[in-house]
């Protein structure tokens, strides 16, 4: 028997691979794509531009930057067999399931499917963040009965998603909101999904097989399904006009876990939240509907006076997507609209420098040679 290493449960700080996309230092609450800090390019930044500087590993010039927005324009489209499988869809499936099984159909109508090289899987990463924004924007209207809209390519990335989702241009301080949203969610280094798409990836499958295992990670209430469980919380407190404060505190008391807190890599503020707050706040009193981020500030401030843990990521995520008019069953498919752009750096990344991902697993078992015993001894 090999001496025992006691490797670390859901391999917790363990690096598995080398990457120069997103830097994160989780003592100082650090976040930086290609080493530009989150905090900038929220600020100052727009979705497209981001893309740009994770596919290409710098900011784009002016012209540069209008290319991308016009090829992210042109492949604003779906085969009429992708729109024709949303439409039969049942209407009560969740939208990640139907995200899942209509990116992976999507590999059937890409020009360049049986390619996977370089250059083509850069036209795919551009393909497929403009197809999968008009996926979840079309699942939600045909599942109303309402009607798919055409996109408007004068429109931003975010505008021209708002437009799809609710059938009328947002106003610019919804853009403003969903594009820096976009911009936050855009990669977190070597997350569940991203790793996955990584795996997935390294067998030298294709970009589509890639997204759709990342998407199938993402599904998950540990990755991208916290901010739904945040909402249902306000909404469980706003419907029975219950105390915010008295409602965590009994939720603690009875051991469950209040989603939105807490992080596996930071241990200070997530730089994300700070934004995502400033954001729920200013979306609250614009729109007239402050109650959602007052529930929320209540919240956080005990959950971190209670419990020593920030407010991460999900947490206000969830009032500024409610307030932008979004269903929540469609949190966790934007989660995808936006890090579909992170994914599929990671993996134009591993594929560039590609080996075989292949860990091992401490064994645990009875010890060796254990031996087979007849069925009549048994």
């Amino acid at each position: 028997m090999s001496t025992t290493t006691h490797a670390p449960k859901g391999l917790e700080g363990i690096v598995a691979t080398n990457s120069s996309i997103c830097y994160i230092d989780g003592d100082r609450g650090v976040l930086a794509y290609r080493g530009i800090d989150i905090h900038e390019l929220a600020d100052h930044s727009n979705f497209e531009e981001t893309c740009y500087l994770l596919w290409f590993g710098r900011l784009p010039n002016r012209s540069e930057l209008k290319d991308l927005q016009q090829k992210l324009a042109e492949e604003r489209r779906l085969d009429p067999a992708v729109i024709e499988f949303l439409r039969q869809a049942p209407k009560t499936a969740l939208p990640m399931d139907v995200l899942r099984t209509a990116v992976s159909a999507l590999s059937f109508y890409d020009p360049e499917d049986r390619k996977n090289d370089h250059d083509a899987n850069v036209h795919k990463a551009i393909r497929l963040t403009s197809q999968i924004a008009m996926i979840v924007a079309a699942y939600d209207r045909l599942r109303k009965g309402k009607n798919v809209v055409e996109a408007d390519r004068s429109l931003s990335h975010a505008a021209n998603f708002l437009l799809q989702l609710n059938g009328t241009k947002p106003s610019e301080t919804a853009e403003r909101a969903l594009d820096i949203a976009l911009i936050l969610h855009a990669d977190h280094e070597l997350n569940a999904s991203t790793f996955a798409a990584r795996v997935t990836a390294a067998t030298l499958s294709d970009m589509h097989s890639a997204i759709t295992s990342a998407i199938g990670a993402l599904k998950g209430p540990l990755h991208g399904g916290a901010n739904e469980a945040v909402f249902r919380i306000l909404e469980t407190i706003y419907r029975e006009k219950a105390d915010p404060v008295a409602y965590v505190r009994n939720m603690l008391a009875q051991k469950k876990k209040i989603p939105g807190f807490g992080h596996r890599v930071y241990h200070t503020e997530d730089p994300r939240a700070t934004h995502l707050r400033a954001m729920s706040r200013d979306l609250g009193r614009s729109s007239g509907q402050p109650q959602w981020y007052d529930m929320s500030e209540k919240i956080e401030s005990f959950v971190k006076a209670e419990k020593k843990l920030n407010a991460n990521v999900d947490f206000y995520s969830a009032s500024t997507y409610h307030t932008l008019g979004i269903d929540v069953d469609l949190f966790t498919p934007i989660f995808a609209v936006s890090r579909i752009s992170g994914w599929t750096a990671h993996v134009i990344e591993q594929l560039d420098d590609n080996r075989l991902i292949r860990p091992r697993a401490e064994y645990i078992g009875p010890n060796y040679p254990n031996r087979y015993v007849p069925i009549e001894q048994r």
